[in-house]
């Protein structure tokens, strides 16, 4: 029997963004930016639910806040640390840190992948069982749905971490991203397994959504039921989009997949809290309410 030589590896070397030496500073200060923002807009988010007991309703207090917290969890995987290798000149990575990376890449993807099934079973209770969305989406069921997502998210994620580190390491360590994504590794099975399923799920919803919107005989009553799903058809949208380009064009796929994983952690997190906030009259009402308690307690 031949001897096999396995290379422990240590540490991992992110190359970052291809094709961009000499924009360090520029893509620093525009990452940084895009960070604050994700953080800020969505703490705003979420703030304004705590302290409204308006908007304490099952849908928005289980549901918009779990995505107010997945959004910059999202973005700190990778921004944090890619900052700190434009700041420093050091584009290595720990071992620990890329299975930390590698870890909640997954679980709060597929947090969110679940989320957005849920809240698409939220719009489909809302339009098409109106009279008995309090009975169905009680507060129960809606916290049992919240807490599934983020158990069964953590489930998949320790069981495709676990997996991709268990492999011996035979070839380079260079990682060809910005962040520790194993690319060839993981995400064939990720993206086949929950992703897949949620969307079809979401478009199941969807049909019996528009089968029950086209009945509706006032074109008034159709507006604001089209209305009502608008914001979280733009979510989902922005999340399934670029993830389904990539991984159904594989010619285009290794030349897409950096502009996509920019726009999935770094641009969509920033997005999703301007996206409810413009289209919900309740979060911008709260909003200006909680501004207006802080310039009170400033002036006191």
């Amino acid at each position: 029997m031949g001897r096999v030589n396995h290379t422990m590896v240590t540490h991992f070397i992110l190359l970052g963004i291809p094709n961009t030496d000499g924009l360090q500073t520029s893509l620093f200060v525009t990452f940084l930016a895009f960070f604050f923002c994700t953080l800020l807009g969505n703490l705003l988010i979420f703030s304004a639910i705590l302290a409204d007991a308006r908007l304490h309703t099952p849908r928005l207090c289980f549901f918009l806040s779990n995505l107010s917290i997945i959004d910059p969890g999202f973005s700190s995987i990778s921004t944090p640390k890619f900052l700190a290798n434009l700041w420093a000149k050091s584009r290595t990575i720990s071992l620990g840190g890329c299975m930390f990376q590698v870890f909640f890449w997954h679980f709060l993807g597929s947090t969110k992948c679940l989320l957005c099934t849920v809240m698409a079973y939220d719009r489909y209770v809302t339009i098409c069982h109106p009279l008995r969305y309090q009975l169905i989406m009680n507060r129960r069921v809606c916290a049992f749905l919240a807490a599934g997502t983020w158990i069964a998210s953590y489930f998949c994620a320790t069981i495709l971490t676990s997996l991709t580190f268990k492999l011996p390491y035979c070839g380079s360590n260079v990682v060809e991203y910005f962040f520790c994504n194993i690319f060839q590794v993981v995400n064939f099975t990720n993206i086949g397994m929950v992703p897949t399923a949620c969307f079809l799920l979401i478009l199941t919803s969807y049909i019996r959504i528009v089968y029950s919107v086209l009945k509706i005989n006032s074109a008034e009553g159709q507006r604001k039921a089209a209305s009502t799903c608008a914001s979280h058809l733009a979510v989902v949208t922005l999340f399934f989009g670029p993830c389904t380009l990539v991984y159904t064009q594989p010619q285009l796929s290794k030349m897409l997949v950096t502009p996509v994983q920019i726009f999935s952690n770094v641009v969509t997190p920033m997005l999703n809290p301007a996206i409810y906030t413009l289209r919900n009259k309740e979060v911008k009402a709260a909003l200006r309410k909680l501004r207006g308690v802080k310039l009170l307690l400033s002036h006191e």
